[in-house]
């Protein structure tokens, strides 16, 4: 068992009295012991951000930026031990946690590029007007299990580089490359600007009330996000919820199913299917539906899956317990249904917590596992024919993340994306985040965007300052000589 883990609080390692065991989802078993926080240490975090903040939020931006550059050097020097940490964490293979690493990296630099400038508004007869960007105090973020790095890097670069502090708590399932990313930032800013604490649900409770948290910055399930949203109302905070997803992708009936078939396939299983924006109901023409499914269920059956460092596996396994019983009852839930299951459809018969690739045919809304998120290895493909019908089908659902079209006219693709009700449409590609373009939900997959200047500006509070023009002022007539006094 991996131990000596600590919180990250006013600068220093902190242990905690209590701690949870770690489960690597690729055995099943306990593999590191977590420290647990605190109600005191959450406390004693928030202070030492706040009191940081008051000289932290006099710093400039361009030393702000060469700070967080210097934090992203060190983290890089120390890549593949954190790498090899997440795998063994959240049980992804090791070449993709390497690819994680470096997508947070280069999203980090990415965010630092972007110059958030006071905007003239006005500038005439009428006056001068100058709406300004200033730090907010405070942000509590909170992650969750699939991405750990990808989604703690940016949340600490936004937080900091628009000159507010952070306290910062991974998900119980997934917190050691999160506490591990804490220990490094010590050594690269001041005390207190920097806070990671690791718990479980009371921990987020604890910090969604906290009147010492100005903003909470939180990425999960929508059931969550709602709890968070009415505890941060008791003290007015800003929020950003990123939340679930029940992406559609629809594929139109001109497309290449030979050269999109690879393409489709990994923007719905990558991760294992454990990605908020990744395919999770696949519309297909009625043209072209066979050929596709075909080609899926010849790509899942070649996939290699396994514990994330087996030489030449792909896909590694369902992050937690409760996911992975969770996908399994949706599959059974199918198997009730009239769909048919291409290929997966079972837990592999090995310790750890793997799902076959899941393929399923002839299936429709009204179903649990078209109309739920799945966020696992099982993709339900739907038949349709008429596209005023799918584009119906695909918005008639409480999620709205994001959304794909793929055909080989991007100008007919681009005119149905229009009409998806989701934050992101993408043409021919599906699932990527983008440091200079604002990602976040519609609908009940979210409030507010993460990254570009509007994602930035989410971590800010706007101030509007009015400089009238005012008449010349008339000349002073010479005072009245006064009577001496006596």
């Amino acid at each position: 068992m991996q131990s000596g883990f600590t919180h990250t609080i006013d600068g220093r390692g902190e242990p905690s009295d209590t701690s949870f065991d770690v489960i690597n989802p690729g055995t099943g078993a306990p593999f590191a012991a977590c420290p647990d926080a605190s109600r005191d240490q959450l406390d004693r975090a928030v202070a030492a951000a706040r009191r940081a903040f008051g000289t932290w939020r006099e710093t400039t931006p361009a030393e702000r930026r060469d700070m967080l550059r210097g934090f992203a050097e060190a983290l890089k020097g120390r890549s593949k031990e954190i790498a090899t940490l997440l795998t063994r964490e959240q049980g992804k293979p090791f070449a993709r946690a390497q690819d994680e690493l470096n997508r947070a990296f280069a999203n980090l630099e990415g965010l630092l590029a972007i110059d958030l400038k006071p905007e003239l508004l006005r500038d005439n007869e009428r006056g001068h007007v100058e709406l300004q960007y200033h730090p907010l105090g405070v942000v509590g973020a909170i992650t969750p299990w699939n991405v750990p790095v990808l989604l703690a890097l940016p949340k600490i670069t936004q937080s900091l580089y628009t000159g507010n502090t952070i306290v910062l708590k991974p998900s119980p399932y997934t917190p050691l490359t999160t506490l591990l990313i804490g220990e490094i930032a010590r050594e690269h800013f001041p005390p207190g600007v920097v806070n990671v604490v690791a718990g479980g649900n009371d921990l987020g409770a604890w910090m969604t009330e906290h009147p010492g948290i100005d903003k909470i910055s939180f990425t999960g399930s929508v059931a969550t996000g709602k709890r968070v949203m009415a505890s941060a109302a008791s003290t007015l905070k800003r929020v950003t919820l990123e939340l679930g997803g029940n992406d559609a992708a629809i594929v139109l009936d001109d497309i290449d199913v030979k050269a999109l078939a690879p393409r489709l396939f990994w923007a719905a299983f990558g991760n294992s299917g454990q990605i908020c924006m990744a395919i999770k109901r696949l519309y297909v023409h009625e043209k072209v539906y066979d050929a596709l499914c075909d080609a899926l269920v010849e790509i899942a059956r070649r996939v290699k899956v396994g514990e994330g460092f087996e030489e030449g596996v792909l896909m590694g396994p369902v992050q937690n317990r409760m996911q992975y019983e969770r996908v399994l009852e949706l599959i059974e839930d199918t198997r009730r249904q009239d769909a048919r299951i291409l290929c997966g459809g079972e837990a592999l018969p090995r310790a750890g917590y793997f799902i076959a690739p899941t393929i399923v045919a002839d299936i429709a809304e009204g179903t649990r596992l078209v109309d739920e998120e799945p966020f696992g290895p099982v993709l339900p493909v739907i038949r349709f024919s008429d596209v005023d019908d799918v584009v119906r089908r695909a918005n008639s659902t409480r999620f709205g993340l994001s959304g794909s079209v793929w055909s080989a006219d991007p100008a007919r693709a681009r005119a149905i994306a229009q009409r998806l009700e989701v934050g992101t449409a993408w043409i021919n590609h599906h699932v990527g985040v983008e440091y200079d373009v604002p990602f976040g939900g519609t609908k009940e997959s979210g409030i507010g965007r993460e990254y570009g200047a509007q994602g930035l500006k989410n971590y800010t509070e706007t101030r509007a300052v009015s400089v009238p023009v005012l008449p010349p002022m008339a000349p002073m007539a010479p005072a009245a000589p006064t009577a001496p006094q006596r």
